[in-house]
């Protein structure tokens, strides 16, 4: 269809006509590459790595069928958020004329050339997977079929479903001189237009697919009416017959133990463009395409000029929605000319456009995730409660008193930490509660706690920080809501986001003041607590309490102290502490003794960390890493690397626990906390590391955590020199070994 045919508006026509002349480009040679640039791997390409081994989990078919749709989704939300914030940070480098060279010696712009074509083949991969996988599910009774395949009475329901329900939803929006291109949503799906109309004029509409409706419309076929008048008309509004089968859109939901039935879904999208006749009377519908827009989500806060950070970090949530535009998706069936309109309103580049198969947004399958199916998703299986708490009898501060507990989530339950914090709340010999929130997520049970401390007169200060990514609106509603009740809340520290989990409770026994607290690698959020893999310690020592209130005055008020007792705290002194902890290791082996590290993190891309630990091993020290994403150093590299060895997990559950292991001479130390060996975690964000001081917990930590993380024969993949990773082989003659499985098997051992 040529574009000469649409009848249009574009943003561009609201301009003013004279313009000012583009300003002179700058063509700034590009720095000569550095000499060690290929000691290092490229942190976005490793990224996407990290994505394409959480697509081999979709694509494993040892995991059940609705497990592997769930890693599916999440493919498209890690990429969407890629895009979000990797790729428009690259672009703001662009547009801003930085050549400056990342560690393995790429500039912005071959790193988006790199991206496009990585992402591309990454997102074809996908789309292939989701075809396997609704043939797969068809097979096991979950029918996802296109609108054109229904039959006519299952037409008839949809049908009636869309004017009941979606029709009163949808605002055409058409494009003309008279009404400008309309802003495009960061992550909508929408449908391309264009209609005809009695003049022969064709013309251009976008019609967004709402996201308060589910992207997949159940449906069943009954001999009964079942639907109202309204829901059983038909496209054309009349009244069908009820002698002839009906269709009730909107399943019930089966009893528990039922017995797995037969459903059939449908498209959202697919029912709209079916029904665009009625969005557009008297015009002829010449042809509809889907495609999705993702915008620039990362936000730019000037704190320093913010005489409210609360206030500011709102004004950015709204700017937000109207970041530039730096992917869109089409479908192949999408003509040039429509393709280009989209394009030119949107203001991108022909390499910021991705053609793929439909469906687009495979991050809307975790609707399918959602169903109830258990007998395609992994045994369900209950949370521990610790020994430690479970013989307490309801007295956590005595259990904590006796020795330190450590839990190991989510094979040991998240509700102990809730249940000390409820319990601190209620209990009159509690004075203050102090807290670090980052992700606490919806219908906190955690702040409900905090709450209800406050309601009972002790003093709770939360460090709240505002600044985490995608969490900033739930984060401000908690803020407000806790200052409403009297709590004392602080938003971060400028130009660094809070990042540490820490938790003091300041409790009166006798005649003395006790602290008791607790640490952790994850987030205070009982959802993410089930899902994700993270370590929390209780204690009450003494030299713990007195470090973690020097920590809060640091965060609440004004602190110039550098020095902590037994904490490792960024920016102040964690990089130094490592780096002086590995230097041990390394001055070890260099005087003949085994040195070793085991490292377990997220992500590795520190440069000065990596080449601290490339000379470790040239030093002889052998330095196993389980790193579950980003990895920018080469392992195996004769004469740097050998003795380095990296591992990947990526399993049911989101390996989220950072543990950072030192032999030292067989007297073995063991540092958990919430930071990777990340130049931002170092420097950037207030982040803690603390020792694990019982003898016990740590030959629990080194024997049956980090060992058992190392022998893993069915989730790891060991990294390749180039970065690619192989999947682990069992030894020979020993059967395939799966750590989260032995895990859950084990719970409650670490307490």
């Amino acid at each position: 269809m040529p574009r000469s045919k649409l009848n249009t508006g574009s943003r561009k026509a609201a301009k003013q006509v004279a313009e000012p002349p583009p300003p002179a480009v700058t063509v700034v040679p590009k720095p000569s590459v550095p000499s060690d640039a290929g000691l290092y791997l490229n942190r976005e390409l490793s990224l996407l790595s990290f994505f394409r081994r959480v697509l081999a989990e979709a694509q494993d078919d040892s995991n059940p069928l609705l497990e592997r749709v769930k890693f599916l989704s999440i493919v498209g939300s890690n990429l969407a958020e890629f895009f979000m914030i990797r790729v428009a940070g690259l672009k703001h480098q662009l547009a801003a004329g930085v050549v400056d060279l990342t560690p393995d010696g790429r500039t912005p712009a071959e790193q988006l050339s790199e991206i496009h074509t990585v992402a591309l083949s990454l997102m074809g991969e996908a789309r292939e997977c989701m075809r396997q996988l609704i043939t797969l599910l068809d097979q096991a009774g979950l029918h996802i079929i296109d609108y054109a395949a229904l039959n006519v009475p299952q037409k008839a329901g949809v049908d009636a479903y869309f004017h009941a329900a979606v029709f009163p939803v949808l605002t055409p929006l058409a494009v003309d001189p008279g009404r400008p291109f309309p802003h495009i949503s960061n992550m909508s799906l929408n449908l391309a237009v264009v209609v005809r109309d009695s003049k022969g004029t064709e013309r251009f509409a976008r019609v967004k697919v709402p996201s308060t409706l589910p992207r997949f419309l159940p449906l069943r076929e009954s001999s009964e009416p079942q639907a109202s008048s309204l829901q059983r008309r038909g496209a054309d509004g009349r009244e069908p017959s009820t002698s002839e089968p009906q269709t009730s859109v909107l399943l019930p939901v089966p009893p528990p133990g039922a017995a797995p039935r037969e459903q059939t879904l449908v498209w959202l999208e697919q029912v709209i463009a079916a029904n665009l006749p009625a969005l557009f009377p008297g015009m002829q519908i010449v042809e509809a395409h889907p495609f999705r827009v993702t915008r620039d989500a990362d936000m730019v806060i000037q704190e320093l000029e913010a005489a409210d950070l609360l206030e500011t970090i709102e004004d950015s949530l709204r700017q937000r929605r109207f970041g530039s535009v730096v992917r869109l998706t089409v479908t192949r069936a999408m003509p040039e000319a429509i393709c280009d309109l989209l394009a030119e309103n949107l203001e991108i580049e022909p390499d910021d456009i991705y053609t793929l198969d439909p469906p687009l947004g495979s991050s809307d399958l975790m609707g399918l995730y959602k169903l109830d199916r258990p007998d395609l998703k992994d045994p369900p299986f209950v949370a521990a409660i610790a020994p430690a708490f479970a013989e307490s009898e309801g007295d956590p501060f005595a259990a904590i008193r006796r020795q330190d507990i450590l839990l190991h989530h989510p094979y040991e339950s998240f509700s102990s930490f809730v249940d000390f914090l409820q319990t601190a709340a209620r209990d009159p010999n509690v004075l203050a509660i102090k807290q670090t929130l980052y992700r606490v997520g919806r219908n906190s049970p955690v702040v409900e706690a905090l709450l209800e401390a406050a309601r009972n007169g002790k003093q709770v200060a939360v460090m709240l920080e505002l600044k985490a990514r995608f969490d900033e609106e739930s984060n401000i509603e908690w803020a407000r809501t806790l200052e409403e009740e009297g709590v004392h809340v602080v938003y971060g520290l400028l130009g660094l986001k809070t990042h540490s989990k820490i938790a003091l409770v300041v409790r009166m026994e006798g005649d003395r003041i006790r602290r008791y607290v607790h640490l952790a690698t994850g987030n205070y959020n009982a959802i993410s607590a089930q899902i994700y893999t993270d370590l929390g310690l209780f204690t009450a020592d003494e030299t713990f309490g007195e470090d973690a209130t020097d920590i809060f005055n640091y965060l609440t008020g004004y602190s110039a102290k550098q020095d902590y007792r037994r904490f490792l705290v960024a920016p102040l002194t964690l990089r130094s502490c490592l780096e002086s902890l590995i230097r041990r290791e390394i001055a070890h082996a260099r005087q003949g003794e085994k040195g070793r590290l085991i490292f377990k993190l997220n992500s590795l891309v520190d440069k000065p960390m990596i080449q601290l630990l490339y000379e470790a091993s040239q030093a002889g020290v052998q330095v196993d890493l389980i790193v579950r994403g980003m990895c920018t150093l080469r392992p195996g590299l004769p004469g740097l690397s050998e003795n380095i060895r990296v591992i990947s997990i990526v399993g049911r559950f989101l390996e989220h626990s950072r543990i950072y292991h030192f032999q030292n001479r067989g007297q073995d130390e063991i540092y958990l906390g919430s930071a990777d060996l990340m130049n931002r975690n170092l420097d950037r964000r207030v982040e803690i590391l603390f020792p694990v001081q019982d003898p016990r917990l740590v030959r629990q930590l080194r024997d049956q955590v980090l060992s058992i993380y190392l022998a893993d024969s069915v989730k790891a993949r060991l990294m390749q020199p180039d970065g690619a990773y192989l999947r682990v082989s069992p030894p020979d003659g020993q059967p395939p070994f799966n750590s989260q499985t032995w895990f859950i098997a084990h719970a409650g051992g670490l307490s």
